[in-house]
């Protein structure tokens, strides 16, 4: 199957971005934004946003980093403390600007069938969440969202009901950044909404990410990964 990939423009304001994009072979399908963890726009990611084009989704990997360094890229284990002092400088507020400008854009493609939705994971889970909360293009926003271990989405559970899209959550048990208490808070706000989905794994924090020998839980990743491919695809039509 011939996957074409190449880096997008992304307008924003009077500046731009970069964005990492995946066709699938048929040139078409629905748009899905694949989001960063801290660890930039890397090998890991690259590689995500090609196994979902070969899925059928036009994939968009946006480097949300891009106002404290374009274009960082660490490996996830080796690069841990770099990637925390960039994280650390990362305006999540001027991000919500930059996820709407890459949802436009990713709209925008003559590739893209006009559903999109948003899959993040770790960092990218908070900015999955706040595409759905916030991304709206010409009034509407994303048509399905998950969220692997997103653990900044406590800070923004005020904004729930501003919830459109149907929403998968995703965390770990045995997550050392979200403890139970937190995954509670998270199921506590949603609950009663319809179209939320929040499961636990016996894993740890970033059990999907399969770059990280210290974080990779494959037992975990493996139940995962089929719950967040039919959520999906129930939503977005592959």
């Amino acid at each position: 199957m011939s996957i074409e990939t190449r880096w997008e423009t992304v307008t924003v304001g009077s500046d731009s971005f970069d964005a990492y994009c995946a066709l699938p072979a048929s040139g078409r399908g629905p748009g899905l934004l694949v989001l960063q963890e801290i660890f930039g726009v890397n090998a890991n990611m690259r590689a995500l946003a090609v196994r979902f084009a070969e899925l059928g989704y036009l994939a968009l990997v946006p480097d949300m980093f891009w106002r404290v360094e374009r274009r960082f890229e660490r490996s996830d284990d080796s690069g841990m403390a770099d990637a925390f002092a960039v994280s650390q400088r990362f305006d999540l507020e001027a991000a919500r600007g930059d996820l709407q400008a890459a949802h436009a854009h990713l709209l925008g493609l003559p590739g893209c069938t006009g559903r999109v939705g948003a899959v993040g994971f770790c960092l990218g889970g908070t900015l999955a969440f706040l595409t759905a909360t916030s991304s709206r293009v010409d009034g509407r926003g994303p048509d399905a969202v998950v969220c692997y271990y997103g653990s900044g989405i406590n800070d923004y559970l005020g904004e729930v009901d501003r919830l459109e899209a149907p929403i998968l959550l995703h965390y770990g048990t045995r997550d050392e950044y979200i403890t139970a208490d937190k995954v509670a808070e998270v199921e506590a706000a949603l609950a009663g909404r319809p179209d939320v989905e929040i499961h636990r794994y016996d894993a740890g924090h970033a059990f999907s990410n399969e770059d990280s020998a210290r974080f990779y839980d494959p037992a975990a990743a493996a139940q995962a990964w089929p719950r967040t491919l039919e959520m999906l695809s129930r939503h977005l039509g592959t």
